[in-house]
């Protein structure tokens, strides 16, 4: 048999085998699964000294709310960090691959990592699987560069701005940076406009709620902080449960008889659904 009759495995990228098998399923009959709505609300601006990155806690599976708070600000490294929209499994996983690779890429260069190079890892892998691997981020960081915002889109595009938006909430914190940045923030400034948009979001999105994360990258320093913002905090229950001062009173008590008598019908013939 000649090397030519063989179905040699690709060299590279991604197989979509897979996709045409489950294409071809359908159109026998077999449904595949639903798609289930994802929402999230990353944002990111750049202030006079660095970056700051915020994001909500609130993890969804459709309609259902799975984790009330959960961490969508991945670490990349010490300088880079970036937030995750989409699927937290592949929002956890590519942030996961990239930051292993910077760390191997420092301990051969004995150098900071730069973030045009974790944007081109993270553009690069996005591009491969064309949008199958559901992960959209928002990714900051400060440099020998300075500092850099970029977000990155499932299918690999990549913008480069000073503020910046993501996921289902995206346009209501949009509105609040499109109407307040402007250059030149202090870290307070920034700090309290990037938890105004995240509020924005939490407040007008269904998919996003909870807590509020900030990370805050400057030169040779990063805070991360942890429930910033807690604008939805709700008090535990007492062990007790719940008290009242008095019972509830009976006004009026009145029983109306059945005069009439149900017809009972005989069992006949099953019917048909």
């Amino acid at each position: 048999m000649s090397t030519s009759d063989v179905e040699l495995p690709p060299k590279g990228g991604f197989s979509f085998d897979l996709c045409r098998r489950n294409e071809m399923l359908s159109k026998k009959g077999a449904n595949p699964p639903s798609f289930r709505k994802t929402g999230t609300t990353i944002v990111g601006l750049i202030f006079q000294d660095g970056v700051i990155l915020g994001a909500d806690t609130r993890a969804t599976a459709g309609s259902i709310v799975c984790d009330k708070n959960c961490e969508k600000i991945h670490y990349m490294a010490p300088n880079i960090y970036c937030c995750g929209a989409g699927t937290a499994a592949d929002t956890e996983a590519v942030t996961d691959m990239v930051n292993s690779q910077l760390q191997l890429h420092r301990y051969h260069t004995g150098r900071e990592s730069r973030v045009v190079t974790a944007l081109t890892l993270l553009k690069s892998h996005l591009f491969k699987y064309q949008g199958h691997v559901q992960a959209a981020l928002v990714l900051g960081g400060v440099d020998v560069t300075g500092p850099h915002l970029h977000t990155i889109y499932p299918h690999g595009s990549t913008d480069t701005l000073p503020f910046a938006t993501m996921g289902s909430g995206s346009l209501a914190a949009m509105a609040v940076f499109e109407s307040k940045y402007r250059e030149g923030l202090t870290k307070e400034e920034g700090i309290n406009l990037v938890c105004e948009a995240i509020c924005a979001g939490i407040f007008n999105d269904l998919g996003s709620g909870s807590n509020v994360d900030l990370c805050v990258i400057t030169k040779g320093h990063k805070e991360y902080l942890r429930n910033y913002q807690v604008p939805n905090h709700r008090a535990h229950i007492s062990s007790k449960g719940f008290t009242f001062p008095k019972k509830t009173e009976v006004l009026l008590t009145k029983i109306t008889p059945l005069d009439e008598k149900v017809e009972v019908i005989e069992a006949g013939d099953a019917m048909e659904e």
